[in-house]
């Protein structure tokens, strides 16, 4: 099975690469599930109800969340409805939606998203770590794939979950810092990990952000609204392989084969 993970998608730069390239990549690639990170695609900031439909009707199948997964007040409805559409499971309990999805692949292979937020410089809210064990306890035996999003700021942070989670879930890839990181690996027990996957959207400003109003900001410290950059434009992601005819990992789940960077620009 071959898994495709995007990147952070921000604004509307980044929902027109993925309307652009995702169909013609899908079918080059032999691509069977599509997740993407989609918490900044509303101008950068959130994701609306109309936005989220859009993405999943590009053929995404499941959309996670972040730190800006209630920036936009329209969501806190729509999300209970719609469980394609995740925002970290170890967000407080009575915050709407939920962190984990089950359901399948094209292929029929039962497959599961989890979404996790880290700690460190961000709110306090619940373990991760022990919210992940929490989660994956509640899975079926059949579920055959497991993605991890471990949505968090510090390098540390998602690294340690790589190696918590290795053996135990087919991929973890890290999201929020909008720059990709050149560390994609299968770690030993067949866990594929990269530190963070990137953004996609506009390269020209700084993460996403219009580089004027952002450098100003760092020089006077004043309040700023920071609008979305408009060039440069690429999709980053991770291809995941796996074979569904090979052995397990230790949690019965598949292991991956292989992990690989991508990164498309709009020609």
């Amino acid at each position: 099975m071959r898994t495709l993970f995007i990147g952070d998608i921000v604004g509307s730069p980044g929902r027109h690469i993925v309307q652009e390239r995702l169909a013609d990549l899908v079918e080059h690639r032999h691509i069977d599930l599509v997740i993407a990170n989609g918490e900044n695609s509303a101008s950068g900031f959130g994701i609306t109800p109309k936005i989220a439909e859009e993405l999943l009707g590009l053929g995404i199948e499941v959309l996670t969340g972040g730190n800006h997964s209630w920036d936009r007040k329209e969501i806190l409805e729509y999300m209970p409805h719609q469980p394609r559409l995740l925002r970290p499971a170890n967000f407080a309990a009575v915050n709407p939606g939920g962190g984990l999805f089950v359901g399948e692949s094209k292929k029929g292979v039962k497959i599961a998203v989890l979404n996790l937020q880290g700690r460190v410089f961000l709110a306090a809210n619940d373990d991760p770590f022990r919210k992940a064990d929490e989660e994956l306890a509640k899975l079926p035996a059949d579920v055959a794939f497991v993605l991890v999003d471990i949505h968090a700021e510090t390098t540390s942070e998602k690294v340690a979950m790589g190696w918590y989670l290795d053996g135990r879930v087919t991929a973890v890839v890290g999201t929020h810092t909008h720059v990709a990181t050149a560390d994609e690996h299968v770690l030993p027990k067949g866990t594929a990990y990269i530190t963070d996957v990137g953004m996609t959207g506009p390269h020209d400003g700084v993460i996403g952000m219009d580089r004027a109003g952002i450098i100003k900001k760092f020089l006077d410290g004043l309040p700023a609204r920071f609008e979305v950059a408009t060039g440069d434009i690429q999709m980053n992601a991770v291809l995941i392989e796996t074979d569904e005819t090979a052995p397990r990992n230790e949690a019965g789940r598949l292991a991956a084969k292989s992990i690989e960077r991508l990164r498309l620009r709009i020609d």
